[in-house]
């Protein structure tokens, strides 16, 4: 490869996993006389800084953590001509999951020696960017349960799902999807620039990173023991087939409710309702697998 890499690395990814498997990553480099060097991030923000600067310099900005370091990456080059690459080092790495980047950061290294470039979407809202999922209603308490809670890996949104259920009652939304408006009383409103969020759960199995379309998840009310008895089944993806849930395509997606909630994508807030989130087609270069 011609780039050299700079390793935009979130220290606190995994729980601290991502310290321990970055020797790795950098003797692999090595090893196949890849020039790198390794820039440790302190907040959103400064990934994004350092994304910028990786670009203007003709570097690979490759984000080495979980979904949020990888949004904030990816839309810092949105627009530029900078190149992305993704090594998996979080809790959830739902993005690499649905590229079929291997779970190890090692085994994912491979991307350097016979890369191959796609370009992919990314959704916006207002300025802000992400790559996987943004969604609010249930999905809103859970997300900020699961970033509270020290449980490691993917457990720790089941956890945050059963811990939110316990207190959640029906919203009424309204959801404009490309001017066509419905309203509905249940769960949940996604927009889905990828697959799967939340360690493994496949909210929408069909969803496509370049195809410059949100496949956009509502989940109507149910009981609780139904919610609850159904949840094994978005890890496989099979839960769309419910009558419950509904699965519609659009470029721009208007949400609001009757109460208050913080919208979520790649599980970072990143707005307040009412919200409206756009796709942006063809955003970002990426070196995929």
């Amino acid at each position: 490869m011609d780039r050299d890499v700079a390793l935009i690395v979130n220290p606190s990814a995994g729980g601290g996993r991502l310290l321990r498997l970055l020797p790795g990553v950098e003797r692999w480099l090595r090893a196949h006389r890849i020039g790198y060097h390794v820039e440790r991030t302190r907040d959103l923000d400064h990934a994004r800084e350092l994304a910028l600067a990786a670009a203007q310099a003709g570097e690979v900005a490759c984000a080495f953590g979980g979904d949020g370091i990888v949004g904030a990456v990816a839309g810092a080059l949105d627009g530029s001509d900078g190149l992305l690459a993704v090594l998996p080092g979080g809790r959830g790495n739902d993005f690499a999951r649905a590229l079929k980047i291997p779970h190890s950061p090692v085994a994912a290294c491979t991307v350097f020696e016979h890369p191959r470039e796609r370009r992919i979407d990314l959704g916006a809202v207002g300025d802000k960017r992400f790559v996987g999922i943004a969604s609010c209603g249930f999905d809103s308490d859970a997300n900020r349960i699961a970033n509270a809670t020290r449980i490691p890996g993917a457990p720790a949104y089941a956890y945050a799902a059963l811990r939110a259920l316990a207190t959640w009652r029906a919203a009424s939304f309204e959801v404009e999807i490309d001017g066509a408006a419905r309203t509905f009383t249940g769960y949940n409103v996604a927009c889905a620039n990828g697959s799967a969020y939340g360690g493994g759960m496949y909210l929408a199995p069909d969803a496509q990173l370049d195809d410059g379309l949100f496949d956009v998840v509502t989940i109507t009310h149910v009981s609780r023991a139904r919610f609850v008895s159904q949840l094994p089944k978005v890890f496989r993806g099979t839960h769309v087939r419910n009558p419950e849930v509904d699965v519609r395509r659009g470029r721009e997606v208007t949400i609001s409710c009757d109460r208050p909630f913080t919208l979520y994508a790649d599980g970072d807030p990143i707005g307040e309702l009412p919200a409206t989130v756009r796709t942006v087609p063809g955003a970002v270069r990426m070196l995929v697998p």
